[in-house]
């Protein structure tokens, strides 16, 4: 006898209420009140132009050589003080440090000219200063992330203010190592391309356009991030979070002309930093020159800041003490879930006695 078998599928029942409670969610994690940010009490100590410097002070100083950072210029340092309980700023005040953020602010128009080298000699030299006559230290840590660290590897081969150690987190060094598709690449630095006539044109690049170069590097097509959302809107955490970094991720800030040309010209097309090429106001910049103690930590599946652009910084300097670590993390997630921070307590409280 011949068994017929059924081969039509059987839909799980919709769960109207249910779907109407998620759907709900979705659209108000969207449009609701955005969250605050920079959770860490802090206080301005000194501040020029659109850049400012602010002061975290621990409940209970345990450690007399304060912590100096420093941030990109493409966004707001907020990620590193992302959210109660994973923020790298908690974390230095609660292990007992003074800390010091150097704020680039917003820059306007009247920026356009500004270049790197007006921001590494004429902003970070004074910023320094001020935190040390402010926490009455002779020696400061330095610590820079993406390409703050660039910037603090950069003042750290010029600086004549004591720096005892050198931290840089997801750091370009060597630009010669791309993350741009293979035809990008060679057109940018092959081709006759420059970026003047942009800069000519907006005078500060937009943020809009700066998301926009990221966007064509990391995440071309940017629905994924509302698609997870979504699927996990009833998890408040999660909802939490996921704003969090929504609005961290869309706050791009403009980028002044003059840095905007150098970054793709000096860095990006001639690779001037590792050949010891590239000058602040007629200086040499020789990374050779660095003998902080230092600390380069990369993350594994960093899509922006391949660990090849870091490693290199290894062998440039002439540090005797030098260590290289990379995590599992990505660019953004080792500074947002707090992994940074358990690598800090270790390695920078061992050189901090």
């Amino acid at each position: 006898m011949a068994t017929k078998t059924s081969n039509q599928t059987v839909l799980p029942a919709f769960n109207y209420e249910k779907e109407l409670e998620r759907w709900t969610a979705f659209a108000n994690a969207i449009m609701g009140p955005e969250l605050g940010a920079n959770h860490t009490p802090r206080k301005q100590v000194w501040a020029k132009n659109k850049a400012t410097l602010w002061h975290y002070a621990p409940a209970e100083k345990k450690y007399d050589i304060p912590v100096f950072m420093i941030y990109s210029l493409f966004n707001r340092p907020s990620i590193l003080d992302f959210a109660p309980g994973s923020s790298v700023m908690e974390g230095l005040v609660n292990n007992g440090y003074d800390v010091y953020l150097l704020d680039w602010g917003i820059a306007g128009y009247e920026d356009k000219d500004m270049t790197i080298e007006d921001y590494i000699a004429d902003y970070i030299p004074k910023a320094v200063k001020r935190a040390l006559r402010h926490s009455r230290t002779e020696e400061v840590s330095v610590i820079g992330y993406c390409l703050g660290g660039t910037f603090a590897a950069m003042y750290a081969a010029i600086a004549e203010e004591p720096i005892r150690n050198l931290i840089v987190a997801t750091v370009p060094i060597d630009f010669s190592v791309s993350v741009l598709p293979d035809k990008w690449e060679q057109e940018l630095k092959e081709s006759g391309y420059n970026a003047d006539r942009l800069i000519e044109v907006f005078g500060v690049i937009p943020p809009a356009y700066v998301e926009a170069m990221f966007r064509s590097v990391t995440a071309p097509i940017y629905n994924s991030p509302y698609v997870t959302l979504l699927t996990r809107a009833n998890d408040e955490r999660f909802v939490e979070k996921w704003k969090r970094m929504n609005k961290w991720n869309s706050g791009h800030v403009p980028l002044t002309g003059g840095a905007f040309r150098q970054m793709t010209t000096d860095f990006f097309k001639e690779n001037k930093l590792v050949k010891g090429e590239f000058t602040i106001h007629g200086q040499k910049v020789d990374l050779g020159k660095i003998t902080a103690n230092l600390l380069v930590v990369s993350s594994k599946n960093d899509t922006l800041i391949p660990e090849g652009q870091s490693l290199p910084l290894m062998e440039l300097v002439s540090s005797e003490d030098k260590t290289y670590l990379s995590v599992e993390a990505g660019h953004v997630s080792l500074a947002m879930t707090g992994k940074l921070n358990g690598i800090l307590e270790d390695w920078l409280g061992e050189h901090s006695k």
